[in-house]
């Protein structure tokens, strides 16, 4: 999948899949919502609006109010691809997400997820 497919795929519809994907393992909701506002600047209000909206992933993260600075903290591997590898700025936010969600998926404690 070219990264311009997977930047004009519906946020609702990658946002269903993520929090699938984190429910399945026993986390919440609410923990999914801390950790993409934590990345993004978002507000939980905000993220509900663009879940039912036509909003693509690549203008979600375009349109980040307020990027987190420690996202440049998350290092390591998600679907074989070495997240601070990734050349591509946008494909990198994408991966950052990607990789809290493993994290959280994992069972991994909040306090490390989000870089405290």
């Amino acid at each position: 999948m070219t990264n311009d497919k997977v930047f004009q795929m519906n946020f609702g519809k990658v946002y269903g899949l993520l929090l699938n994907k984190a429910t399945r393992k026993g986390r919440t909701k609410a923990e999914v919502d801390e950790v993409v506002c934590w990345l993004t600047g978002y507000s939980p209000e905000q993220l509900e609006a663009f879940r039912s909206s036509d909003l693509c992933y690549g203008d979600f993260f375009r349109n980040t109010p307020q990027p987190n600075p420690n996202r440049a903290l998350i290092k390591g591997v998600v679907c074989g691809v070495r997240v601070e590898e990734v050349e591509d700025p946008l494909m990198r936010e994408i991966r950052c997400l990607d990789k809290l969600i493993d994290e959280l998926a994992k069972g991994k404690p909040m306090e490390k997820i989000l870089r405290k």
